[in-house]
């Protein structure tokens, strides 16, 4: 298999981000970005973001998930603790999430430690999906080798039987983690790859420097 991709080429026109116009706080900008493209490019799935982990094998590995809630303390997403990500993150809970968004010819970049919510904002939060999800999270033991999609369907109806009428309690293994941010690099690209990148690093007395770095 032989496929020359060198040919391929796209010049970023969209915008421009300059060191000038970006607020002290980049989760001011997160917020600002996210809503622009959230309501100017409805062909994007904002909340999807690609999650990077080191897992207990050494190797890095990158997924995408979904952002539930975002603050000014971090990025919140939910999954399987007992999962490949989640086994990882106790390992090590250093990880990267990015969001690229095409339509806007927009990138953002965090670095930052993970750690579980409070059990209280995961069970509020299992509460809000639908039974389906609900059940979903109980049947599958993610990550793990499963012989077909047969024995997950089966499954998933004897637990539609098992809990016909009663509510659905979060299960212990499933819940959310937050992402506090200790670096947050915004890109918009540009004509003639001379993209602006904007990074804010923060310090250890908890405030937010920024730089423009180059393309």
């Amino acid at each position: 298999m032989n496929k020359d991709l060198s040919n391929y080429r796209k010049s970023y026109e969209k915008g421009e981000l300059r060191l000038k116009d970006t607020p002290e706080n980049p989760l001011e900008l997160f917020r600002t970005w996210f809503n622009e493209v959230d309501s100017h490019f409805p062909q994007d799935e904002t909340n999807a973001m690609t999650l990077s982990t080191i897992g207990i094998d050494g190797f890095p590995k990158s997924r995408v998930v979904l952002l539930k809630k975002f603050t000014y303390e971090g990025f919140i997403f939910y999954t399987n603790y007992e999962s490949e990500k989640g086994k990882a993150i106790s390992q090590n809970p250093n990880v990267c999430l990015s969001f690229f968004w095409h339509g806007a010819e927009r990138q953002i970049i965090i670095k930052g430690k993970a750690e579980k919510i409070s059990e209280n904002l995961s069970d509020g939060y299992f509460e809000s999906r639908p039974r389906g999800s609900q059940l979903g999270a109980i049947v599958s033991k993610q990550s793990s080798v499963v012989d077909n999609r047969e024995q997950l369907e089966d499954r998933l109806k004897q637990l539609e039987e098992e809990y016909k009428g009663k509510e659905i309690v979060r299960p212990s293994f499933w819940g959310g983690f937050i992402v506090r941010p200790i670096s947050i690099e915004f890109w918009q690209g540009r004509p003639n790859r001379l993209h602006d990148r904007i990074l804010y690093t923060l310090t250890s007395d908890y405030n937010w420097i920024k730089n423009r770095l180059y393309p």
